[in-house]
């Protein structure tokens, strides 16, 4: 057994797939399922249920994923300490953006770091704000950006956003003429929100609730430009970042301040409190936290 035999099996559970898990690793799919094979042989046990084109953890199998999981770190962290040790400044970064984030703030930002360090190679998980963090403290990604607060017993983070959600109407809209507007008076509105996996999505509906109403969701999306489109086809009503505001037509929708109360949008850089972090990792947050703060 060596490391490449776990994390051949790791990829195979989260994938749930031999097909799936092949194509992420870029190997042919009977090299990872006889490499499986001959892991569970030398253990005696079998790991993965295979049932079609779904593959599913045994018992034995979750026990093993948990440790695997956990040498796979050691290995990770093990093998980013001997290059920094060893003065090579490359290394590999996985960060989670947000769909509504990463157009906004990062192409650039991505590009200056590509040429003040060449060979660290970025790979980049779209996802939402929630799975982003819950990515970093499992270790499936070694940085993120998130909408605070998050665990901060667990993560360690820096601010580079502070803003507040703008409400966007319909021309027709009764509000649409207002300088600024109160939860409480959509209490009658049909709402477009982000998905379940997007941290806005349980703020909007959390600050409804406390404005003392239920909001009627009628559509969900992770797009932001899909959502304004929504409101201008007079869908639905919708609240946003004042970033994503300034990018939407304001010929189709009008965009109104919401003051009571005012639903605060606070976005920071995350990583775990606890693990080593790599030369790749640290010139990452150093080198946004001097451009995003500018």
């Amino acid at each position: 057994m060596d490391i490449r035999h776990l994390q051949y099996f790791l990829e195979v559970a989260r994938q749930q797939s031999f097909t799936k898990a092949a194509e992420v690793l870029f190997i042919t799919q009977p090299t990872i399922s006889k490499t499986v094979k001959s892991l569970e042989d030398e253990l005696g046990v079998t790991l993965l249920d295979r049932y079609g084109k779904k593959v599913q953890l045994t018992d034995a199998g979750h026990v093993f994923f948990r440790q695997a999981v956990e040498i796979e770190k050691s290995f990770r962290s093990l093998s980013s300490e001997l290059d920094d040790l060893m003065n090579l400044k490359k290394g590999h970064l996985r960060i989670g953006l947000p769909p509504m984030v990463g157009s906004s703030f990062f192409p650039m930002i991505i590009g200056e770091f590509h040429k003040a360090y060449p060979q660290v190679s970025i790979q980049l998980f779209e996802d939402g704000a929630k799975k982003v963090e819950a990515d970093v403290i499992s270790g499936a990604l070694d940085i993120g950006v998130a909408v605070l607060p998050t665990m901060d017993e667990v993560l360690d983070h820096f601010v580079f956003v502070k803003e507040k959600l703008n409400l966007l109407v319909h021309p027709t809209h009764p509000l649409a003429g207002q300088p600024s507007v109160a939860l409480r008076e959509l209490e009658q509105d049909a709402f477009v929100l982000f998905r379940e996996d997007f941290a806005l999505h349980d703020r909007i509906i959390a600050a409804c609730q406390d404005a003392g109403f239920q909001p009627r969701v009628v559509y969900e999306s992770s797009q932001w430009d899909l959502l304004s489109a929504m409101v201008a086809a007079n869908l639905g009503v919708a609240l946003l970042p004042e970033t994503i505001c300034r990018e939407v037509d304001h010929m189709r929708v009008r965009i109104i301040p919401v003051t009571e109360p005012v639903i605060p949008w606070q976005l920071g850089m995350i990583w775990r409190k606890d693990r080593y972090l790599s030369f790749a990792t640290r010139e990452w947050i150093g080198f946004t936290k001097s451009m995003l703060n500018k």
